[in-house]
């Protein structure tokens, strides 16, 4: 059976066992799953487990996070799709398997059917970093730079069509940059060629740069969010460039369940999310990773989601990146 019509399968089945039951039970009445679909300790888990903690402590109920990396997310969000829609199963998705991936690939299922959007959690500003070696300290001297030297410049990505790559892609097209794109499987050999020198810069989330920054291995010059973030006040934004007036680039984390979900259980983790993330020591707590909290309605993120999708596929089209 092909694989896109073995998952809708699997969705139905998992709705018939859930929608008899769903109302007539008390929401939580068990352990809760948050599936995120990276390896732990890195950011997207850290928000992970810092909003199950306080979704546990509300509903009295465990909150565990379980970690299912793989094929760009598509295995943490299959995952989701073929549990019950009662609520007890949900998925921390990111931009790249919710906005980005769906515009670049072909995918199994649809995030805007197949998903119930629930709350948008963190916005994450991301930072261009180059190797100390590399003569550039601001982005008008990386324009220069990489104009005199074109097809000579190489940035890292943690591979094709993810968000780094189209943050990158994006920057490209709006000065004319011809650089190379070197792609890896995953944030850390990125990270570690491009302090190594063997790659000379890339866009990259705040908590993943910013020790290196403060080292001295990478040098910042400039932040993908529309103003400057918190995190590194003294790094300007990609859109303080003359000619670059609306540049942006960001990252983001939002909270979904099967499109099953009974709308009253979706209007309850919203509150319980939106009153975690409105507390003051969690603002102080992502803030030092460099994330925003930025919570919202479901109907917030919904249209927040396609906006980006929107976006994005306008990037990968100048791009010429193809479907996969």
């Amino acid at each position: 059976m092909h694989r896109s019509r073995s998952l809708r399968l699997g969705i139905a089945i998992g709705l018939l066992a859930g929608a008899a039951s769903v109302h007539a039970q008390v929401f939580p009445n068990r352990t809760v799953r948050i599936v995120v679909h990276f390896p732990p300790g890195g950011p997207v888990d850290f928000v992970a487990r810092a909003l199950g903690q306080r979704l546990g402590d509300a509903w009295k109920q465990p909150v565990v996070i379980e970690n299912r990396p793989g094929a760009g997310g598509v295995v943490g969000v299959e995952m989701v799709l073929r549990s019950p829609p009662d609520g007890h199963t949900l998925l921390l998705g990111t931009s790249g398997s919710m906005a980005v991936g769906p515009a670049v690939s072909k995918l199994p299922y649809d995030v805007f059917t197949d998903l119930a959007p629930i709350a948008l959690l963190v916005i994450n500003p991301q930072i261009l970093v180059v190797h100390p070696s590399l003569p550039v300290r601001t982005v008008s001297e990386l324009v220069k730079l990489a104009k005199s030297k074109p097809g000579q410049i190489n940035y890292a990505s943690v591979g094709p069509g993810s968000p780094n790559h189209m943050g990158m892609e994006l920057l490209k097209s709006m000065t004319g940059m011809d650089m190379v794109h070197i792609p890896y499987k995953g944030t850390t050999p990125a990270m570690t060629d491009v302090i190594s020198g063997q790659v000379s810069l890339l866009f990259n989330s705040m908590p993943s740069v910013l020790p290196h920054i403060k080292s001295g291995r990478l040098r910042a010059i400039a932040v993908g969010s529309a103003k400057r973030s918190p995190a590194a006040p003294d790094v300007p934004t990609v859109s303080e460039t003359p000619g670059l007036q609306g540049f942006q680039y960001t990252t983001w984390y939002g909270l979904f369940g099967p499109a099953a979900m009974p709308k009253d259980i979706v209007n309850q983790v919203n509150a319980e999310t939106v009153k975690a993330l409105n507390q003051p020591d969690m603002s102080e707590l992502f803030a030092s990773q460099g994330a925003e909290p930025a919570p919202s309605s479901p109907e917030g993120l919904a249209k927040f989601m396609r906006a980006e999708f929107e976006a994005w596929r306008k990037v990968i089209k100048a791009a010429k990146i193809t479907l996969q």
